[in-house]
């Protein structure tokens, strides 16, 4: 029954947010699709030590919202999107895009998080499966700086016959970039530009960031 629970909020969810996606037949990159430039890989980063240790009850794609509470999750709302596909930009379809971040407080819903007590109205942890365009959306809050750390979210995608990859999306222009070991330990300029993203309003709707994950060769079957 929770299984459907979480099933049906997704398809609600998705609705609103007119992502229009349907799930692919089966992971692997759409056959057919026009081939384009070769992007840059998506560079791996560490998941950090706050992947939930037991995953919550509500792990659809609003992490402003959990089930059964009345509150929204403290903090700015925005909308995360993007597509994942090859260095040759076709997608990947029917594997999962995972997102983990901290809240608006700056505490993880993780145990070994300093003992804090963390936003009971924010999800904290959020996944879906890809369609068959590759595309995905999160509604989730800004993500905002802890200790040592300049603010990010966590990203996995993994798959049948895929080799998950675990990065990080930072937030163009935050000053504290500059001294985040993480983020600087990517060396490569494009690679470092390709998980900084920049949120605005669009249109008079929410804000958003468009955080395109490029899998490279090391990655695919074959």
């Amino acid at each position: 029954m929770q299984d459907r629970r979480i099933h049906s909020r997704r398809r609600i969810l998705e609705g609103s947010l007119a992502l229009g996606l349907g799930l692919g037949l089966g992971c692997g990159l759409a056959a057919g699709t026009p081939l384009a430039a070769a992007a840059v890989p998506t560079p791996h980063q560490t998941p950090g030590p706050f992947y939930p240790q037991r995953l919550p009850e509500d792990v659809d794609a609003d992490l402003t919202r959990v089930e059964g509470r009345a509150q929204p999750a403290a903090g700015e709302a925005v909308e995360v999107f993007g597509r994942v596909t090859d260095e040759a930009g076709r997608p990947l379809a029917d594997a999962r895009v995972e997102i983990w971040q901290c809240d608006a407080f700056g505490f993880y819903h993780h145990p070994r998080d300093r003992g804090g007590q963390a936003d009971p109205n924010f999800q904290g942890y959020g996944r879906m499966l890809l369609g068959e365009e590759g595309r995905y959306r999160f509604r989730t809050i800004r993500p905002v700086a802890y200790p040592g750390r300049t603010p990010h979210i966590h990203f996995a995608v993994s798959g049948p016959g895929v080799s998950r990859l675990t990065t990080q999306m930072y937030l163009a222009g935050h000053p504290q970039n500059a001294r985040d070991f993480l983020y600087n330990a990517i060396s490569d300029p494009a690679a470092r530009d390709s998980v900084t993203v920049a949120f605005a309003a669009a249109g008079g709707g929410p804000t958003e960031g468009r955080f395109d994950i490029v899998l490279g060769r090391s990655l695919l079957p074959g």
